[in-house]
């Protein structure tokens, strides 16, 4: 099953995956409500490949809530979003990989019969991440400081990194204005950044695709 609010990007991903002799589409979404309707119709279903961003701005809330409702359904998700930020966070809620849009062809397939076979999806750059968090003195810090982020903080990072307002953000996740302009400021000390500029700037380099 797709899940991409691209009808052009599903088009092409079907064609991909149908020439595969062992592989078939047998569902597409544009959004995550639909994606919800088709899986309560029970239709069979094997892997679900997912865009990150379905609303505007990346969503992990979904993947969890994929994970939860239906745990024995693999979710890989496929985004343009960089994956050295993000991709250690969809695992972190539910989902077994992670593939780059601008990755070929083939790695998608192998992506797809690696979760399939039960195993986690990860890109090469990631592995190599991976490793440098258990080095820090190898690592890169900017990835490192942003992996400091509870969840919740992350998810504001996220639509920070995406343009949103304060009062956006508020309104979006039903909170205060001060709750979030707090969050803000412990961003902004976990991060070592001087001001709301350099929060909205350096959020927006890591969080926009790539």
């Amino acid at each position: 099953m797709l899940v991409d609010d691209h009808a052009l990007v599903r088009h092409g991903m079907t064609s991909l995956i149908n020439s595969e002799p062992n592989l078939a589409v047998v569902a597409e979404a544009g959004s995550s409500g639909q994606a919800l309707e088709i899986l309560a119709a029970r239709i069979k279903i094997d892997i679900l490949l997912l865009d990150l961003t379905l609303d505007k701005a990346p969503e992990l809330d979904l993947i969890q809530q994929l994970h939860e409702q239906y745990p024995e359904l693999p979710v890989l998700v496929v985004s343009m979003h960089n994956e050295n930020v993000f991709a250690s966070r969809v695992l972190a809620v539910g989902a077994r990989g992670y593939v780059m849009k601008q990755a070929p062809g083939e790695e998608l397939i192998t992506a797809i019969h690696d979760v399939l076979q039960g195993k986690i999806y990860l890109s090469n750059i990631v592995k190599e991440h991976c490793l440098e968090r258990m080095a820090p003195a190898r690592g890169a810090a900017n990835n490192q400081l942003v992996d400091s982020l509870t969840p919740g903080e992350f998810k504001i990072f996220n639509l920070i990194g995406t343009g949103f307002t304060s009062q956006q953000i508020a309104t979006r996740l039903e909170r205060s204005i001060k709750t979030i302009e707090l969050h803000r400021a412990n961003i902004r000390h976990k991060l070592g950044l001087q001001s709301g500029e350099d929060l909205n700037h350096f959020a927006s380099e890591l969080v926009r695709p790539q």
